[in-house]
């Protein structure tokens, strides 16, 4: 679909659902939301992923969130939109809707609970790509929560279809950044693969990632865009340093009692003003103690970006 993939490389926060004081989405902090990433100069966002709370989120919610993001960030923002849902019909009309507000790409988990074979998966996402027959498509391999892996046969036959560019991969083991790299590598002049776990973000990069979307990259930006730029002048051991600084911090804001994104809302309250809400059930929202866990993160933060990113 295209040869040119330089608007997917670089840091991709994933976006995060913006509510309102009753719990519903609330449009004008997704606006401020995605403001606010520009401000950061970040390469784009990834809307309505797990940091968006999809899974809990009917299909109006997300076609709300996707509207206010697109009406602030087309041509500003590299926008890759998740459009899973667990039934076929549901993502098809979710991909149909991105497309038609002119999304850079969108992208998809496989289907989860039942344990489908490869063959449905693969006919899943092609359904998905084939309502959306004008936008890259992008695997979305997460086996520790979806229950299902992406396997290098089901890779190789989804590249069978055109508009597969890449694979946005939150395994653990590294190497499969490598593997789909290759796999990828022998079907298309271009191909790309995003790192997914934020914790191990200069492995992914110097493996072969050539861009990172992350559920924490929202908390600290400037943080990742430093790792990034060091990577990409071969300064990997400053890139470990605040990679050690950045996985400290995510300990903490996975600390608390409440979600690591009720958590990260704080800290965007705290440190840019920022509210966009708490998290929608069953994910559990902070108490009190997560306050101040929130200072110390964001603290940390601080002094992270004092010491790293302001010394050039």
């Amino acid at each position: 679909m295209t040869d040119n993939l330089d608007a997917f490389k670089g840091i991709i926060p994933a976006f995060y659902a913006c509510y309102d004081e009753d719990g519903e989405v609330d449009t004008e902090a997704v606006k401020e939301l995605t403001s606010y990433f520009i401000k950061k100069e970040v390469k784009g966002i990834y809307v309505c992923g797990s940091s968006g709370e999809c899974i809990y989120q009917s299909v109006e919610d997300r076609k709300k969130t996707l509207e206010a993001v697109m009406s602030v960030a087309r041509g500003r923002l590299t926008v890759i939109v998740h459009v899973a849902c667990n039934n076929t019909k549901d993502s098809m009309e979710l991909a149909a809707h991105a497309e038609s507000l002119g999304v850079d790409a969108i992208a998809s988990i496989p289907p989860i609970y039942f344990h489908l074979p490869a063959c449905s998966i693969s006919d899943y996402w092609n359904d998905i790509s084939s309502a959306a027959p004008n936008t890259p498509f992008i695997i979305y391999n997460i086996p520790q929560l979806a229950g299902t892996a992406l396997s290098e046969a089901l890779l190789e036959k989804m590249l069978e279809n055109s508009n597969v560019i890449g694979v946005k991969n939150s395994s653990m083991p590294v190497q499969d950044i490598q593997v789909f790299k290759a796999a990828g590598n022998k079907k298309r002049d271009s191909f790309i693969v995003f790192n997914g776990p934020d914790e191990q973000l200069v492995s992914g990069l110097t493996i072969g990632a050539e861009a990172g979307i992350g559920g924490t990259y929202g908390a600290m930006p400037e943080l990742f865009l430093k790792i990034y730029d060091c990577v990409l002048h071969n300064d990997i051991r400053k890139a470990r340093e605040i990679q050690y600084a950045v996985n400290s911090i995510i300990c903490k804001l996975c600390s608390g009692y409440g979600n690591m994104y009720a958590m990260i809302k704080e800290v965007l309250r705290i440190r840019e003003g920022l509210d966009i809400g708490g998290v929608r059930k069953p994910l559990t929202d902070i108490n009190e103690n997560d306050r101040t866990l929130a200072r110390e993160a964001s603290e940390m933060i601080d002094e992270a970006i004092t010491k790293y990113c302001w010394e050039d």
